[in-house]
């Protein structure tokens, strides 16, 4: 009889990515590692492979008629139900394949952790819970192709059934937790945009790939998928030999995870590696560890080496490190090589010192005690003192280096928005959002909440005279649809480009920081203008636009020098945000201001300074949010840059309490909407 089953595509035979598959393997062997994240293009066989190491693996064990697919011989993470069994003496098992459980990008939360049975509370007026994609997935792979378009919240959830290996459900009366151990395997385009820094730790490990590119190796990818669409049952024979070799060693490292030794050594090495990288906080060792750990089981060995821990920090740091988007891999490669070598030094220290002590406790007769050598640590510190150039003349600047940029993600709530974009979030009236929950409606129902108001009739049904009905509702059941959706921001820069901004070369690290946040708006699909005053007046240098390619020349282009005509500068960049408010109503604008405050260059007559507060007041009676960065860096302080701030209803942020690397960070805070945070510098 032929078998209308899909032939899988053997894993073994992907071409290819041995990193990716490395790292599913590794989670196979482990899920404690924590799943993996794959950032790549588009057609480089993520889905396949996660499909096919399913397939490779082999069957697991469960509990017969158990909805959660219990481990039988696992009393500890057994459901309530199993554990009933077990006592009755009434536990059954069978073999079943690990499945891989897909979840949409468009999943709620409900369909996600689970919620109340619906059917049953009306047919039995009792509440019981109905399992989500958690339980669905547990003991197998939850693969979650574009996870960086899922909301962030449900990557919370999933992130911690992940690490946690439990899902509990409160809500609608329903209090019910249930084992989600699984394998979390998330795949993205970059250029769709990325995970906030605080998800993207949350994944154990993170694999970046792209198409091959020598060009026999694509040759021999064609050959093996057209012979597998012509005969994949005879193709998968052909790789049957191999599938079954690499199974066999993941089961043979499951049985020797428990018996791999790690020793001080590594364990410093492990965390010298990450101090030297700059990953913040500590899961990097940890998971790290559990890594290294790992892939000497897979190798078949129960001591971790320092080519194990190598391996592993390829996996665990590259989504980790605090870098620049176009860092060159070997460069960081350099750097690794370094921290291990540095490691190896302390190592040879020791055991120097060690041989010294020693030697000094069997001479006690010489009375000689030999100077136990010293580490020399020297500080070296550049000083970049540089000319201050003239204020009357003008000097065009570097533009400074572009930076990974840090998400910063609060929602900016305010009703019936519409308007496109991919940053912010806001509820809606419109039926185009997206159903995020239900409430209990204020006025006339325009979105009914169908799932809901049954949620809520539900446990009444018993209790209500049907008259023939099969389900009765009364109006205090019936919800109303919350909708969210995303929409577009501005960013308005309005940056001092008179002689002053020269000094130190902030001007340098004034473009690298616009620059960074153009490269991430064009990823969120933002909006970001730049206006710079200097001279005589202000200039528009680029309008409201996405596009980093205009944006790089025009900011390639911006001299520095000359007067402070500040009162233009904002009155520029009130004229600008107001425009782009007839344009698109729905537009966020925030406006960013860098300068000292000096203002000396007046557009009516009046004083400049007053002039300037006089312009401020607009922005904050029509409610413009805003920022202003004080740049003044003197022994003796003006304080001009804080009275704008308080004209402006801005917040204020002095450059000295800024942190050196992150001039854009202390905007965040002050944003109605998502902003994200520059990794850049802006010396005072």
């Amino acid at each position: 009889m032929k078998n209308h089953n899909i032939t899988i595509y053997p894993f073994t035979a992907i071409v290819g990515q041995e990193k990716m598959k490395k790292a599913l393997i590794l989670n196979a062997i482990n899920p404690k590692v924590g799943g993996v994240l794959v950032r790549g293009e588009k057609g480089t066989a993520k889905s396949t492979a996660v499909r096919a190491l399913a397939n490779l693996l082999p069957e697991i064990e469960v509990v017969e008629g158990c909805k959660f697919r219990c481990n039988p011989h696992d009393i500890n993470a057994m459901c309530e139900e199993c554990l009933e069994k077990v006592k009755a003496g009434a536990l059954k098992s069978s073999s079943i394949k690990m499945k891989v459980v897909d979840l949409p990008v468009s999943a709620t939360e409900d369909r996600v952790v689970g919620t109340l049975d619906i059917e049953h509370a009306i047919k039995k007026g009792e509440k019981r819970f109905e399992p989500g994609v958690l339980a669905h997935a547990h003991r197998g792979i939850l693969y979650v192709d574009e996870i960086n378009l899922l909301d962030d919240h449900l990557v919370d959830v999933l992130l911690d059934s992940a690490a946690m290996g439990v899902n509990t459900v409160e809500r609608e009366g329903i209090s019910f937790s249930h084992p989600a151990n699984f394998v979390l395997v998330g795949t993205m385009n970059p250029e769709e945009g990325e995970l906030r820094p605080q998800l993207l730790d949350r994944f154990g490990l993170c694999v970046d790939i792209k198409g091959i590119m020598d060009v026999a190796r694509r040759v021999e990818l064609i050959k093996y998928r057209l012979s597998y669409e012509t005969d994949p049952e005879a193709f998968a024979a052909s790789w049957q030999a191999a599938e079954s070799e690499l199974c066999g060693q993941i089961l043979l490292a499951q049985k020797l995870l428990t018996e791999v030794k790690i020793s001080d050594n590594m364990l410093e090495l492990i965390s010298q590696i990450c101090v030297d990288m700059g990953v913040d906080g500590h899961r990097a060792d940890i998971t790290m560890m559990k890594t290294s750990i790992t892939l000497a089981a897979f190798n078949g060995r129960t001591e971790v080496l320092e080519e194990d821990v190598k391996e592993a920090a390829e996996l665990v740091l590259p989504h980790r490190m605090r870098r620049k988007p176009f860092d060159n891999h070997s460069d960081k490669q350099d750097k690794l090589n370094e921290s291990i070598e540095k490691q190896r030094e302390k190592e040879k220290e020791k055991e120097k010192n060690k041989h010294e002590q020693q030697k000094k406790e069997h001479n006690e007769q010489s009375g000689k005690e030999q100077a136990h050598p010293e580490e020399q640590k020297s500080d070296n510190p550049e000083d970049s003192t540089g000319e201050q150039p003239d204020a009357s003349s003008e000097t065009i600047f570097a533009t400074g280096e572009s930076y990974q940029v840090k998400q910063f993600s609060p929602d900016f709530l305010r009703n019936n928005r519409n308007g496109s974009g991919r940053r912010s979030k806001t509820l809606t009236k419109s039926k185009q959002g997206r159903y995020i929950k239900s409430k209990i409606p204020e006025e006339k129902i325009t979105d009914l909440a169908f799932d809901a108001t049954l949620r809520a009739a539900a446990p009444y049904q018993l209790l209500r005279e049907k008259h023939g009905n099969s389900i009765v509702i009364h109006d205090s059941d019936f919800r109303q649809k919350v909708r969210e959706k995303k929409i577009g921001n501005l960013v308005l820069f309005v940056v001092d480009a008179s002689g002053s901004m020269g000094a130190q070369q902030r001007m340098v690290a004034s473009k690298g920081a616009v620059l960074s946040m153009l490269m991430d708006a064009y990823q969120k699909r933002d909006k970001v203008g730049l206006i710079a005053f200097k001279g005589a007046g202000a200039e528009l240098l680029l309008p409201p636009t996405s596009s980093v390619e205009m944006a790089q020349k025009c900011l390639e282009e911006l001299p520095t020098g000359g007067k402070t005509p500040l009162s233009h500068g904002l009155m520029k960049g009130y004229e600008t945000i107001q425009a782009e408010l007839r344009r698109d109503p729905d537009t966020c604008p925030f406006m960013v201001l860098i300068s000292d405050g000096r203002a000396n260059v007046s557009m009516n007559g009046e004083p400049p300074l007053q002039e300037t507060k006089t312009i401020a007041s607009m922005f904050r009676k029509e409610c413009i949010q805003s920022a202003v960065i004080d740049t003044e860096s003197s022994i003796i302080k003006f304080g001009l840059a804080q009275e704008i701030s308080s004209a402006l209803g801005a917040r204020y942020l002095a450059l000295e309490d800024l942190k050196a690397d992150s001039i854009v960070e202390a905007v965040r805070s002050s944003a109605p909407f998502e902003f994200s945070v520059l990794s850049g510098s802006f010396s005072s």
